[in-house]
This record gives structure tokens, C-alpha cells and sequence, in this order.
């Protein structure tokens, strides 16, 4: 930005008495709220994410400093547009990980192939084979494991498996009729619409370095 673009002090001044004033009104409208979704709470907490963000801006150009807090925006999901009452629901989860010990996790397949060869059949290609590949092949030890253990077992003991957590993510997303069986095991996540998320709970290490270790996390409901 060139020195003629560049804002005034005025400006910036101006920008600082409108967060004060954004936050007035949150505040206000968080002690008025009329129920968990308050329309007049969710429209108090954007205006004061659009003012703290023009000041932000307008402090960084004029005088090459920084707020110390950031107020998350609104792109993480669009505005619900499915029906009021649903008939049918569709629960979508995603967790990452990562090998953090890739011999752990084979040790663990490889006593899972020991004490039963028929669950590595698909991982090995036959029962025979099973015992002598899960514990050398870290794609065959994880197809073992996962079709062992339950996603939440292995999401409760991932450590033991060898597995380091990622960021993780439920969505439950409503649907206007139940889906036929079959239907939709092709392609399953094709169809997930985020007009039709009801709701949904993030887990982030991003949240942990935002908020500090003394701060409470909270599962993110429709996630403002």
C-alpha cells in the first residue's frame, strides 16, 4: 500500500470505537438471548467479527501491528437450509492420523494374524499368507487393524496402535427420506450437502494453541 492510500489515525481510532461498540452489543444481545440459537446473538457475534477484522486491518496498515485475539469466521458452513423436522439422518465422520510407530502397528497386526489368520484374509490375500505379510506391510497391518477393531475402539487406543491423532470431524446432516440399502455405499460421501448439516463437533490441535491449555474446549455446534 502507498503512503497516499494509507489510512489515517482518525481512521483507525474510528475503527477501534466501533469493536468497542460491536462488543456492547454482543454482550447485550448473549444476556438478552432467547434460547441456545438466538438469531440476535449469531447476527451481534458477525458484526463484531467484521469489526474486529476492519480494525485489524486498518491497525496493520498504518501502524504495522497486530491484535492479539482472532475471532473466527462464519466460512466453515453455510446457512441450514433443510427441512424443520427431519425424517432421516446421515452421521459422517472423519478422523486422520498418522503412523507416528509404524513397528507397533505391525506387532499389533501381527499378533492379530497370529491368533486369528482369517482376519488378515483380505490384508494378505489368504489365511496362509496372512501371519508372514501384516507383520512386514504397513498397508496390510492397517487393513487388519481396521477391520478388527471398531473406528471408536481404535480412536479410544490409537496410541497403541502406533497411530498419532489429526483433526477429526462429525457432521450429522438431515435427510428427507431414509436411503434405500445399497444406495449410496458407491460413492458415500458424494452426496453430503453442508446446507443440510444439523449439526457438528471438531476436534483441532489448532484449538488447543487458540484457546490454551487452562481454557475449556467445546464440541462446535453448527460452527460459527
Amino acid at each position: 500500500m502507498s503512503d497516499a492510500a494509507q489510512p489515517s489515525a482518525a481512521e483507525v481510532r474510528a475503527a477501534a470505537e466501533a469493536v468497542k461498540a460491536a462488543l456492547d452489543r454482543h454482550l447485550d444481545a448473549v444476556e438478552r438471548r432467547s434460547g441456545q440459537d438466538d438469531p440476535a446473538v449469531y447476527a451481534a457475534f458477525d458484526e463484531l467479527a467484521a469489526a474486529a477484522e476492519a480494525y485489524d486491518e486498518l491497525l496493520y496498515d498504518t501502524y504495522d501491528e497486530v491484535t492479539p485475539f482472532e475471532i473466527p469466521g462464519n466460512e466453515a458452513l453455510p446457512a441450514y437450509t433443510g427441512p424443520e423436522e427431519p425424517s432421516a439422518l446421515s452421521v459422517l465422520i472423519r478422523r486422520d492420523y498418522t503412523v507416528a510407530a509404524p513397528q507397533r502397528l505391525l506387532h499389533q497386526a501381527q499378533r492379530i494374524a497370529d491368533l486369528d489368520p482369517d482376519a488378515a484374509d483380505d490384508a494378505a490375500g489368504s489365511a496362509a499368507d496372512a501371519a508372514a505379510v501384516v507383520g512386514t506391510s504397513v498397508h496390510a497391518a492397517l487393513g487388519v487393524l481396521f477391520g478388527e477393531f471398531e473406528p471408536d475402539e481404535i480412536a479410544t487406543r490409537h496410541k497403541e496402535f502406533g497411530l498419532e491423532e489429526g483433526d477429526s470431524t462429525l457432521w450429522v446432516a438431515a435427510a428427507d427420506d431414509p436411503a434405500e440399502p445399497g444406495e449410496w455405499l458407491s460413492a458415500p460421501f458424494d452426496e453430503a450437502d453442508p446446507q443440510r448439516v444439523v449439526c457438528r463437533f471438531d476436534v483441532s490441535a489448532v484449538f488447543d494453541e487458540e484457546l490454551g491449555e487452562d481454557d475449556l474446549m467445546e464440541p462446535l455446534d453448527n460452527e460459527r
